[in-house]
């Protein structure tokens, strides 16, 4: 029998199969042989009798942190305050987003307690080139939009992502926690990967994070997922242009007249160095 992974604790996995039954099934042994991992969202074939996952079918994407597969939209929640606005981690979730092949949308919290003029120019910014932003009050058209949709919310621990949830469908009554003051931070209150059936659409709340990395990623495929920069790079004088330290770099001349976001252009410095650490720490590392 088919279906699809909904919910993954520790080694069981609930299976929602295409007769609409739900079981817990444990992975083939030979899946940890060949390093293969089942994830929530993982199309699979299933030995019924013995509640066992005999396959994975191919995935069309996936994502390490949180470990999902198969997704349409990840909706990055945000919060204005606790924790605060930060442009640098959004940033970097939409990059690594954008190169797993998956939609990013952005959710902005907590707007009722702060809403600085700051974070209105990133919104705006970020409608102009071309994402869709919503405010959590905005719980209709954010159903409108993922309608037919497997979706994962993905955000730093404490924005408000199982209270999102919660609202888009009051009778799921996620576990919620307040911000922990003394940490600064929220407390991990979603322990399993699980979808959830809202409406048409399939909505994972995840485990929340505080930092990501580009595994995987080149420092080309971080500068590709800037999607402001692809409208403009066949302006650049060189064909493979960084838009770091060559001349005539028409992406730089938009960050001086203010037509791409300084901040924004600024994580993207930050990236691409970040990326070159990574690959001298790893360098040394393999060196005998």
């Amino acid at each position: 029998m088919n279906g699809q992974i909904i919910k993954v604790i520790s080694n069981d996995y609930t299976v929602k199969l295409d007769n609409n039954e739900k079981i817990v099934c444990k992975p083939r042994g030979v899946f940890r042989n060949r390093n293969i991992t089942p994830l929530a969202g993982d199309f699979v074939k299933v030995n019924y009798e013995n509640k066992i996952i005999e396959d994975i079918l191919p995935r069309k994407n996936e994502l390490k942190r949180p470990p999902v597969s198969n997704i349409d939209i990840a909706i990055v929640v945000v919060s204005t305050v606790n924790p605060d606005f930060g442009i640098n981690l959004l940033d970097k979730m939409i990059n690594i987003i954008e190169f797993n092949n998956i939609e990013p949308v952005i959710v902005i919290t907590k707007s009722d307690l702060s809403l600085t003029d700051k974070i209105k120019e990133y919104i705006s910014y970020f409608k102009e080139i071309g994402y869709k932003v919503f405010f959590n009050t905005e719980l209709d058209d954010i159903k409108g939009y993922i309608k037919n949709k497997t979706v994962i919310l993905t955000g730093q621990t404490g924005v408000g992502k199982s209270s999102l949830l919660n609202k888009l469908d009051s009778s799921l009554n996620l576990k919620t926690d307040e911000i922990s003051k003394a940490l600064g931070r929220g407390k991990h209150t979603t322990r399993a990967v699980e979808f959830y059936e809202i409406g048409s659409s399939y909505l994972a709340d995840t485990p929340g994070f505080s930092s990501l990395n580009f595994e995987g990623m080149t420092k080309e495929d971080i500068r590709d997922n800037f999607k402001e920069f692809n409208e403009y790079r066949n302006n650049c004088k060189y064909s493979d242009c960084m838009h770091i330290k060559e001349d005539d770099c028409y992406i730089k001349n938009l960050v001086e007249q203010g037509k791409i976001n300084k901040d924004r252009y600024d994580d993207y410095l930050g990236f691409i160095k970040e990326k070159e650490n990574e690959s001298i720490s790893f360098n040394i590392k393999g060196k005998k």
